[in-house]
């Protein structure tokens, strides 16, 4: 009795680790694709217009966006007002706290961090790569720290307006895939712009 109970538990342990967590294969794919390009397209932009200089346009936080926005697109933390505004807002936090703490890293960068997270509750905006991006406004390279408040529109907005317009694209050709996730706007887009794109099959 006790062995059977035992075995049962394990059955159900394994289900819920293992075969909960599997993603169709399709999703792979888009999530491959969308990822690729989105990031890709922010990498050619450093690559192309700012060679020589130290990732301004290619930050490490967009990384951490793209996992979220191509992989994770049903999570909350992950739907376009999360996404611009956590990225916008945290870079505000950053800036200014660099700003005021100057050289002093070691106030600045938990500081910076903090108040992101605090002001993305608020506002409702939460997500997780803000925090990164608060951060490298503080800790950042030289070049970074030489944009000053320029590094809210430049690299941190026109970077997440890039990635969220890719998501737009991938995350809704695809009948199985929707984002944002119940949205007026993605029912629209789907059947004007993308119409001619979808692929029913996948």
């Amino acid at each position: 009795m006790v062995k059977k109970r035992i075995q049962r538990n394990i059955r159900v342990v394994r289900y819920v680790i293992y075969k909960e967590t599997l993603v169709d294969w399709h999703e792979h794919v888009w999530s491959f694709m969308g990822s690729f390009l989105g990031i890709g397209l922010v990498a050619w932009i450093q690559a192309a217009h700012f060679e020589g200089v130290d990732g301004v346009f290619l930050i490490g936080s967009f990384g951490a966006s793209g996992v979220l926005i191509y992989g994770a697109i049903q999570s909350p933390l992950a739907q376009p007002r999360n996404l611009i505004g956590g990225h916008v807002l945290s870079a505000c936090i950053g800036v200014a706290v660099s700003q005021v703490c100057g050289d002093y890293v070691s106030l600045g960068a938990p500081l910076a961090v903090a108040l992101s997270i605090i002001l993305m509750q608020i506002t409702k905006t939460m997500h997780p790569p803000g925090g990164a991006t608060a951060l490298i406004a503080v800790i950042g390279s030289e070049d970074i720290l030489n944009l000053g408040w320029r590094y809210i529109l430049f690299p941190v907005l026109s970077g997440a307006l890039i990635l969220l317009i890719v998501a737009f694209v991938f995350n809704n050709i695809t009948s199985k895939r929707s984002y944002p996730t119940n949205s007026r706007f993605t029912r629209v887009l789907k059947k004007t712009i993308l119409i001619p794109f979808r692929s029913e099959s996948l």
